[in-house]
């Protein structure tokens, strides 16, 4: 993989600026990588929209079933699904932040495919699409190497 998605200015911002994130693949499973990223995330002040089918309430938080169904703005949408599941997320979240309108001055629209989701494809065609991408990257880890304030 090339490190063309993983630019730590891209990264930082996503971090910090971003207020809303979609997590796909996210059940009320303390045992998943996406519920602990979820954790970290909402534990840093950022609200969290869980997607997956079963429509579980995740961390306080009323999930959805798929991306089409999130009714509030989000801006990061994380692939937590397995790497052959990648491109068809990203093509619904490219959907959905087309649904949006321009994109504003500063605002944030990025998908974060983590550690080990890894579709170059489907990361080229959300870059194309105008969103920002981080990949094989852990929110965690990119936190602490940052030195994001907590």
């Amino acid at each position: 993989m090339s490190d063309s998605y993983a630019d730590e200015a891209v990264t930082r911002r996503v971090l910090l600026d971003s207020r809303t994130w979609a997590f796909v693949g996210l059940r009320d499973n303390p045992g998943r990588t996406a519920y602990d990223m979820a954790q970290l995330l909402q534990s840093r002040g950022k609200a969290i929209v869980p997607v997956h089918p079963a429509t579980e309430t995740v961390l306080g938080e009323p999930g959805v079933s798929s991306l089409a169904d999130v009714t509030q703005r989000v801006d990061v949408v994380g692939v937590y699904r397995r790497a052959a599941n990648a491109g068809e997320v990203a093509d619904e979240a490219i959907k959905l932040f087309g649904s949006y309108g321009p994109r504003r001055d500063g605002e944030v629209r990025a998908v974060w495919f983590p550690l080990d989701v890894i579709d170059e494809a489907a990361a080229q065609r959300v870059r194309e699409a105008g969103i920002d991408v981080v990949m094989d990257r852990c929110p965690a880890i990119e936190w602490a190497r940052l030195g994001l304030p907590r």
